[in-house]
């Protein structure tokens, strides 16, 4: 097959080997570190899980996704981004092992959100430079391929390290500060891994001497706007974004739900609500490995555009079916599926911008790409946690995600039938 052919080239390029093992052990470790988060919100027997604490604690981990994300761009194309990843995982492993220590005392929440806080405000930087730097260590002809091995295997290592820490938590009787404590060793093995890169070779590229800290800091808002412009000027990638966001708030929408129905509506014991918590990521993960492994073939045959709208039909199609008898087998089904069509949508959208966009804005891009990644998930929890009853059944809500995939289907559509005849008519003249 051509993309295990190509995934063996890949795998033999030294640097970008290096540069997956960064990433694996860093997203395995955000995996650990935000089930541990989130088993503590919705799982630990002293707190009373609700949508609207869910959505909270959401909003909370994910805030530097939008405040940090358009300032970590800007800096990303300033700093070497090898040297990003060694000190925000340094830095990480540091702040996790304070969370520890905070699960372990008798503390305000707030102590523990804003320390929370505080790791997932480094994640910006980190998330966004491995994306910034993909194209250092691949050529242009492989890069859909690099795009669908590279985060999609760090998503994976996110579900399994998510899968480790439910395990170990029910291994230890429930100790989220255990968990904790493996996710902040995980964050420090990735900072050593990434000693193994050239200090320079992961960009940016410089044509001036690197702007210190406080001068950087004073043009982020001239950055951003200029990232604004280069992505303006880039429709097709604009437009993509624009789709991969509208997906992003449907399976946000759609993962809170899910929470509820196993801690409430399916089980009786705690356990047992982590246990199908663990299927259902287990599930989202196959998904996941089948979208790496098809996405390459399906976006050369179907185009970006095309693809997106498949993988939306698909959704608009099973979400209503699956979802709607609101019982575990046919949910699990549900999560196979949108692990399937949420990454396919992603690698396509990830490919798009890095070959539509300047590599001296391609971090402050993705940063962009992050925030609105990132915002349609807090804003789905918020929109979740007024429509979900306590325990998770909502007509609504699946009906709701299900006309917002299809009309992503349809837009994605009409988009490529447009570029397709613009084409046939270039050719004629």
């Amino acid at each position: 097959m051509p993309v295990v052919r190509d995934l063996g080239v890949l795998l033999r390029l030294t640097n970008f080997r290096r540069l997956l093992a960064v990433r694996l052990l860093s997203q395995s470790a955000d995996g650990v570190y935000q089930v541990a988060l989130a088993t503590y919100v919705v799982f630990s027997p002293e707190n009373q899980a609700t949508p609207g604490a869910i959505a909270s604690a959401m909003a909370v981990l994910l805030l530097p996704y939008s405040l940090v994300g358009p300032f970590a761009g800007v800096l990303l194309d300033r700093w070497p981004r090898r040297q990003v990843f060694l000190y925000g995982n340094l830095l990480r492993a540091v702040l996790a092992c304070c969370t520890a220590l905070l699960l372990l005392s008798s503390v305000p929440d707030w102590a523990f959100y804003a320390s929370a806080l505080c790791v997932t405000a480094v994640n910006r930087f980190v998330l966004a430079g491995l994306s910034a730097a993909l194209p250092r260590v691949v050529d242009a002809d492989r890069l859909v391929v690099a795009n669908s091995l590279s985060p999609t295997a760090g998503t994976l290592a996110a579900t399994l390290g998510g899968g480790l820490a439910l395990a170990v938590r029910l291994l230890t009787d429930g100790s989220d500060a255990v968990v904790v404590l493996l996710g902040a060793t995980l964050y420090l093995l990735s900072a050593l891994v990434s000693l193994s890169l050239p200090r320079e070779l992961l960009g940016p590229d410089q044509d001036r001497a690197r702007l210190p800290l406080r001068e950087a800091l004073a043009t982020a808002a001239h950055g951003l706007a200029a990232g604004f412009r280069h992505l303006s000027e880039r429709r097709d990638a604009a437009r993509v974004l624009a789709a991969m966001t509208v997906m992003r708030f449907c399976y946000g929408a759609l993962t809170v739900m899910l929470l509820m129905l196993c801690r409430y509506a399916w089980t009786d014991r705690e356990s047992d609500g982590l246990a199908l918590l663990g299927l259902a990521l287990g599930f989202s993960a196959a998904g996941y490995f089948v979208a790496a492994v098809i996405t390459p073939w399906a976006v050369g045959r179907f185009g970006r555009y095309g693809w997106l709208a498949v993988c939306a039909g698909v959704a608009a199609l099973l979400v209503p079916a699956l979802g709607l008898p609101f019982a575990p087998a046919p949910m699990l089904v549900a999560a196979f599926i949108l692990g399937l069509v949420t990454q396919g949508s992603k690698i396509a959208t990830d490919t798009e911008v890095q070959t539509s966009v300047d590599d001296a804005f391609r971090g402050r891009v993705f940063s962009l790409y992050d925030v609105l990644f990132n915002a349609a998930f807090v804003a789905a929890a918020g929109v979740a946690a007024l429509a979900l009853p306590t325990d998770g059944r909502s007509v609504t809500v699946v009906i709701g995600v299900a006309v917002l995939y299809a009309a992503v289907s349809v837009t994605m559509a009409h988009r490529l039938r447009v570029a397709s005849v613009s084409q046939e008519s270039g050719t004629q003249a």
